[in-house]
């Protein structure tokens, strides 16, 4: 399998960040975390701070399989002036790579780089008018092709499960959300 990486900048939202990391793992990717700063201590908006696996002027993203963009304030802004990942996300889209954005960052980040135009996305609520070239969602996850977005911390761990069916398939969805207790196979429904 292919790596994934999860992208971190001070003020990120640590349920999308940490809800994402966990789930995937969970499934067998191989995820990678990346702090887009000079330190790989990376601080939440609401203090937790995660230390991440890479740097990213350290890190090769030569066939990445997903490129994810936690939200929160000032976390998706912090992504949005980071140049470096604004053209690593173009580029990745370009070539029909998958990319994932929560919360503030489907508005924030992808929308000004034209990744949305004319797609289905999802954000934070009050965040859509950054979105007008994307055709708004109304489902908490919203699947676009290769595009994932999702609304807000309720939502991540659908995300992260839309991740992996996307790419292992719904099977794997199903079994990680069952180990997880989200999933009940007998009447084949999850619990969100």
């Amino acid at each position: 399998m292919k790596a994934s990486f999860l992208f971190l900048a001070e003020g990120f939202e640590e349920m999308e960040a940490i809800t994402t990391i966990d789930i995937m793992r969970r499934a067998g990717f191989k995820l990678n975390t990346v702090s887009i700063s000079s330190n790989l201590d990376v601080t939440g908006a609401h203090g937790v701070t995660i230390k991440a696996d890479s740097l990213f002027n350290e890190t090769n993203f030569t066939d990445a399989e997903w490129l994810i963009l936690p939200g929160g304030l000032p976390g998706a802004s912090n992504l949005a002036e980071f140049q470096p990942l604004n053209e690593l996300l173009v580029a990745h889209y370009n070539n029909n790579g998958n990319i994932a954005a929560i919360c503030a960052s489907p508005a924030v980040v992808l929308a000004p780089l034209g990744i949305l135009d004319d797609r289905e996305a999802i954000c934070y609520p009050g965040f859509e008018d950054a979105m007008k070239s994307a055709k708004k969602g109304y489902m908490p996850v919203c699947q676009d092709g290769n595009i994932i977005t999702a609304n807000g911390p309720s939502a991540a761990t659908a995300f992260a499960l839309a991740i992996v069916a996307k790419s292992i398939g719904e099977e794997c969805a199903r079994e990680v959300a069952e180990g997880l207790l989200l999933y009940n196979r007998k009447h084949q429904n999850y619990y969100f």
